[in-house]
């Protein structure tokens, strides 16, 4: 599977092990079986998996560390190490973890991943990366990768484009590609090609009618078009299908304070 972050990141949360009364149930249990069998990698890795998902990353590495300090050549930690710093937003250790999973075992998926991260730090070796993968003649699916990263890298620099060029091409491998359609949008929203940014995320829920940003920004397409019905009708089927876009909560007050309803 693989791992892309165009998406937004979870937000870092603290948890400490030793107050069990802030712990969900099921970490609680995990971590108990732990001290209970702290040679058990299996448990251990379950209890870092948990952790990680609950957004407490620092005590989620704690774990990962463990284990590979036990097992510095597991393709697997690393790769896991890499995706817990990437949900933390630590790209530069995020990086360096996925090389480290690439020197073990140099899957496409860590390729793929450690290029996506690269892309967003205008860094070309993205480009590297995804033409080794590319040249792997995987198929499609994953040549629609390679292509969506190479539109990131793009994008990043400024170059629109090459970067609308690679969208369009990763599309055509993989016409349900929700981050290229919106990645595209952006572009035509950032030039001010409005009407042009509109048409891209109406096709975004066309093809996938619970995708909630794809209803945001068709609302913001509308609000620069001065069609504020529209824009809050929009703004209201994005915070139905994702309550925390608070930016859609603030936007529908506003715009109704403004048409004094």
């Amino acid at each position: 599977m693989v791992v892309l972050f165009a998406c937004q990141a979870k937000q870092q949360k603290t948890i400490s092990l030793n107050a069990s009364n802030n712990l969900p149930k099921a970490i609680v249990e995990l971590s108990n079986s732990v001290k209970k069998f702290p040679d058990s990698l299996g448990l251990r890795f379950k209890l870092a998996d948990a952790l990680d998902s609950a957004g407490a990353y620092t005590e989620s590495l704690v774990q990962i560390d463990s284990l590979i300090k036990k097992d510095a050549v597991n393709f697997g930690l690393w790769f896991k190490k890499a995706l817990v710093l990437s949900h933390n937003k630590d790209t530069s250790n995020a990086i360096d973890a996925y090389l480290n999973a690439i020197k073990i075992y140099p899957s496409p998926d860590a390729l793929l991943a450690a290029a996506n991260l690269y892309a967003e730090k205008k860094d070309p070796k993205a480009l590297s990366l995804c033409t080794q993968v590319a040249d792997l003649k995987l198929g499609r699916a994953y040549l629609a990768h390679c292509q969506f990263i190479t539109g990131i890298y793009y994008a990043r620099i400024g170059k629109t484009t090459d970067a609308i060029q690679f969208f369009n091409q990763c599309i055509a491998n993989n016409y349900s590609y929700m981050e290229a359609y919106m990645e595209k949008g952006f572009i035509y929203f950032d030039q001010h090609k409005t009407k042009e940014a509109l048409m891209v995320f109406q096709t975004v829920i066309t093809l996938k009618n619970n995708y909630a940003d794809g209803y945001y920004w068709m609302a913001k397409c509308y609000e620069l078009l001065a069609n504020k019905a529209a824009a809050i009708d929009y703004y209201q089927k994005a915070l139905t299908l994702d309550n925390s876009i608070m930016e859609a909560a603030d936007a529908i007050t506003r715009l109704k304070k403004a048409s004094g309803s």
